[in-house]
């Protein structure tokens, strides 16, 4: 009934007998047993990460002759027993409103063949998120960065948490972070705590490291999202502010509330936010003048328009130049420049209005009611007036009544169309509107005569057959 031999049989029953599990088996001796030692150090020595043959040709050396077969089977029983004793247990971490922001940095995409990254914000207890494209992480694009999170939420929370960077961390001594003076300094003018996470342990602020792998996933164009490429700055901007609005605005799965709605209840146990920006850090002062732009060493640059009579923050970063401005939503950098020299002013056509046109050329702009009525023929009228003045005809006027005169008796369409006829092919001549109107008319009712094979205007011979004779000498 068993199929299997006598002898396993009274195994197990002199086992029942003795009160002892039959399923339990003694651990018989193997040939690979006295290398455990060493597969436990190799083991140990890599973290848990060394692979079977390696150390199956550590052991080989050492006098092993069994197959790598058993190694194997014994290197994941020993990398088992490793794993179970270094293994993370994480108490959850329940966050309270109006506590904890975190932060971090992405790798954004390639604008122009230029880098730029993605700050990453995470309101801990409402999951609020913000996400800003910048070309840099210094330590003034940080605190415009931190400035302009703050703003959108409404508020200070008590403590931040970020990643161990030279703008937060200068270094570590005994463990034990040294803060950079400056960042410690915008922290006492906003009325909060930084903190930084243990070096090289992203799992202590799993929070903004989720929330940069979302954002990279939606907004930096892969294979896997099809997004084309960002062509200006500009579209990177309005994506990422889109970008938030979709995920506050999209019930959270773990709270099952809208993050956009669960900020309004953390506001209240936020610290007030300062009026004044902290801009110390964003370089010295500087009045924009009359015609938008700034000097600095002596060279000037623009700046767009609508700062006109105002003040903004210049600074270096390497070659470039970087003008910030403080608007109603914080610092924001509004001009970017490569560095130059004296007598070579650098400027952006970006930065000004649209010109009406080129070269001093202008629009027709009616001052008179007979002005008006010409101009409202259409867009032909207004070319053949450009046209004609640039070429000195005269007695414009008069040729402009006439034509409005015109447009009773043939139709407004005809004549805008015979103007711009005129004004291409430069007939400001009298009555070559007519000339034209007539042209337009016969057109219409047949097609044109051309030249063939069998019709010609050149002048014939016949005249000279009598040349010569009597009648000719007549003639």
């Amino acid at each position: 009934m068993a199929g299997c031999d006598h002898h396993t049989v009274a195994r197990y029953v002199k086992l029942r007998e003795a009160g002892q599990s039959p399923q339990s088996r003694t651990h018989r001796a193997r040939p690979i047993d006295e290398y455990l030692p060493k597969i436990e150090e190799l083991v140990a020595r890599s973290g848990g990460r060394v692979r079977a043959d390696v150390v199956h040709r550590r052991i080989t050396a050492m006098g092993f002759l069994g197959g790598e077969r058993t190694t194997r089977r014994a290197v994941a029983e020993v990398k088992a027993r490793f794993q179970a004793g270094k293994r993370r247990v994480f108490r959850p971490w329940i966050p309270e409103p109006g506590l904890w922001l975190q932060f971090d940095w992405g790798e954004g995409p390639r604008i122009g063949g230029r880098r730029t990254s993605l700050w990453c914000a995470w309101l801990a207890w409402s999951r609020f998120r913000v996400v800003i494209p910048t070309f840099d992480k210094t330590l003034p694009t940080v605190v415009a960065c931190l400035d302009a999170t703050l703003r959108r939420i409404g508020g200070v929370p008590a403590y931040v948490l970020t990643d161990n960077e030279k703008t937060v961390t200068v270094e570590h001594v005994a463990d034990i972070a040294v803060r950079n003076p400056q960042i410690v300094e915008v922290a006492r003018h906003y009325g909060m705590t930084i903190r930084t996470c243990v070096p090289a342990d992203p799992q202590s602020k799993g929070g903004s490291e989720n929330t940069v792998k979302i954002a990279k996933a939606d907004l930096v164009p892969t294979s896997a999202n099809l997004l084309e490429d960002y062509r200006t700055f500009a579209e990177l901007e309005t994506a990422c502010r889109r970008f938030t609005d979709d995920v506050n605005s999209r019930v959270h799965r773990e709270t099952r509330r809208r993050p956009a709605e669960a900020v309004g209840e953390e506001r209240v146990r936020l610290h007030p936010l300062p009026a004044r920006p902290f801009t110390v850090a964003f370089g010295t002062t500087r009045r924009v003048n009359w015609d938008a732009t700034i000097s600095v060493d002596g060279v000037r640059y623009s700046v767009p328009h609508q700062l006109v009579d105002s003040r903004v923050w210049a600074r270096f970063h390497g070659d470039e130049l970087i003008v910030t401005a403080v608007g109603e939503t914080g610092p924001a950098e509004v001009a970017r420049h490569l560095r130059s020299t004296p007598g070579r002013p650098s400027i952006t056509d970006a930065h000004y209005p649209p010109r009406a046109g080129k070269d001093g050329d202008r629009t027709p702009r009616a001052n008179t009611a007979a002005e008006a009525a010409f101009l409202a023929l259409g867009p032909g009228a207004a070319a053949w007036l450009v046209e004609a003045a640039a070429a000195g005809t005269r007695r414009v006027r008069h040729k402009m009544a006439e034509a409005v005169a015109l447009a009773k008796l043939h139709g407004v369409a005809a004549v805008d169309q015979a103007l711009g006829v005129a004004a291409v092919a430069g007939r400001f001549a009298d009555n070559d509107l007519i000339r034209i109107l007539a042209h337009q008319a016969g057109a219409d009712n047949g097609e044109p005569i051309r030249a063939s094979e069998t019709h010609s205007l050149q002048p014939g011979t016949s005249a000279w057959a009598n040349f010569g004779t009597s009648s000719g000498r007549n003639l």
